[in-house]
C-alpha cells in the first residue's frame, strides 16, 4: 500500500505577512515586487518590463488583506483610486524601502509560463517631465528682484542645467 503523502501549502503567503508585519514594527516602509500577467490587476501604466513595485504601507493603502491566494488593497496612482489584486504567487519580493532588506521568491511554476508573461494590455510609457528654458527677459533680475537681496554673483535661471524657478511679481 502506497501512502499519499497530505497537500502542503506554500510558504510564500506565511513570509509576506512576516515580512509585512516586520516592516511595520520597526517602522519600515513595505514594498512588493510582482511579475505581472494577465492575472494581475494592476495600473498598466505603471509596468516596467512585465514588473511592478507596490507599495503597500497602511498609509499608501486601504482595505490591505493579505490573504494566502491574493493581495487585495485599493491604492491611488495619479490622484486615481484604483483597485489592486496580486496573486500571491506572482510576488516575487518583498523588502523595505529604507534599507532594502526582504525576501525574494521564485515565481510558481504555473505562472511562469511564456505566455503568462505578457501584459494584459499594451504598456502605455508614463509622462516624462522636462526642463523649460526661460526668456532672456527672466534671465536677467530687475532692479526690485536686486533690491530685496538677490546676490548680484548669482546665476540667472536658464544658465544650469537644472530646471529653476524664477519669482514674477
Amino acid at each position: 500500500m502506497v501512502s499519499q503523502s497530505p497537500v502542503v501549502s506554500s510558504t510564500r503567503p506565511y513570509m509576506v505577512r512576516a515580512m509585512y508585519d516586520w516592516c511595520v514594527d520597526n517602522q519600515l516602509t513595505p514594498f512588493i515586487v510582482v511579475a505581472v500577467d494577465a492575472s494581475v490587476r494592476v495600473p498598466t501604466e505603471f509596468v516596467r518590463d512585465n514588473e511592478i513595485v507596490l507599495n503597500i504601507s497602511m498609509g499608501a493603502t486601504s482595505s490591505l488583506v493579505l490573504g494566502n491566494d491574493y493581495i487585495d488593497f485599493k491604492a491611488r496612482f495619479g490622484g486615481v483610486a484604483r483597485d489592486i489584486s496580486v496573486p500571491m504567487g506572482r510576488v516575487s519580493a518583498i523588502y523595505a524601502r529604507e534599507n532594502g532588506q526582504g525576501m525574494t521568491f521564485p515565481l510558481e511554476a504555473s505562472a511562469t509560463k511564456p505566455e503568462a508573461l505578457a501584459p494584459a494590455q499594451p504598456v502605455v510609457p508614463a509622462p516624462v517631465l522636462s526642463g523649460v528654458q526661460s526668456s532672456t527677459a527672466a534671465k536677467k533680475p530687475t532692479q526690485s528682484q536686486a533690491a530685496e537681496g538677490t546676490p548680484a554673483d548669482a546665476k540667472p535661471a536658464g544658465s544650469s542645467p537644472r530646471p529653476a524657478l524664477t519669482r514674477i511679481k
